[in-house]
């Protein structure tokens, strides 16, 4: 499997609404750290996940984390 491309060392933390998001797991997404289809021609999927309530999340952008979408320090690693 291919490496993502690291977007950033640090997570970006948001104030999210419910409803449902695609976080770019490839990491070469404009619009990180959502999905904007870069991945396409690439092994990597957007990963979907459901928010059933509006809060505050730390969103991983170097694309390594054991918890996708969310940050679980792994970037102090890499």
């Amino acid at each position: 499997m291919s490496t993502p491309k690291i977007a950033g060392k640090l997570p970006v933390v948001l104030d999210l609404e419910a409803g449902t998001y695609y976080w770019c797991a490839c990491g070469r997404s404009a619009k990180q750290p959502f999905c904007d289809g870069s991945h396409e021609g690439t092994e990597f999927s957007p990963k979907e996940f459901i928010l059933e309530e509006s809060k505050k999340v730390a969103l991983c952008l170097c694309k390594h984390t054991g918890d996708a979408p969310f940050c679980d320090g792994t970037h102090k690693e890499i």
